[in-house]
């Protein structure tokens, strides 16, 4: 069990130099495998929203799938995925975006939504903005209405909260962390 006295932050692991050198990767995974601090972490998210607010709460591969599900189930919310091209089954509709070097392309199914749905967004972490970024592209594509994006962590350097805030998106996250 968590001690009471540790922060969410003191339960993220930080790895320097990871996935490339001078890049500080901040892995949730330590953060889900305390329950206390996951709970913590659900409840904080959960809070501003309780009570009415979402239909549906949309998780952004994979982790926001974890902490997405569970925001969802304490919401009495459904739950939809937002998935990479190519995984999903059933008709979809879907987003392209730009990445550091390249592009790459979100999706989910046609019919997870019913226009004017108010959703949250869920993911772990907001850096640079482009997935979430697409993500509230795609749901506004299918015609929802973004209640918020929620994360556990930004990254506020990297501007990603703030292109979300400019697009007219509340945003809400627990942490921030100075850098990359």
């Amino acid at each position: 069990m968590t001690d009471p006295s540790k922060s969410l932050r003191d339960l993220i692991r930080t790895i320097p130099d990871y996935p490339k050198p001078g890049i500080m990767f901040r892995d949730i995974t330590t953060l889900l495998g305390d329950a206390g601090g996951f709970r913590r972490a659900v409840d904080e998210l959960v809070h501003p929203y309780a009570g009415g607010r979402a239909d549906k709460v949309a998780g952004i591969e994979a982790r926001g799938f974890i902490l997405g599900g569970a925001v969802a189930h304490q919401l009495s919310a459904g739950f939809v995925p937002i998935r990479k091209k190519g995984k999903l089954p059933h008709a979809t509709v879907r987003v392209s975006y730009l990445l550091e070097y390249g592009e790459d392309e979100i999706e989910m199914h046609a019919d997870a939504l019913v226009r004017g749905e108010r959703v949250v967004l869920v993911d772990d972490l907001i850096a640079t903005g482009g997935t979430a970024t697409a993500a509230v592209k795609l749901l506004r594509q299918i015609g929802a209405e973004i209640v918020a994006a929620c994360f556990v962590i930004d990254l506020p350097e990297l501007g990603g909260a703030e292109k979300l805030r400019a697009d007219g998106v509340e945003v809400r996250s627990l942490i921030s962390f100075e850098g990359h």
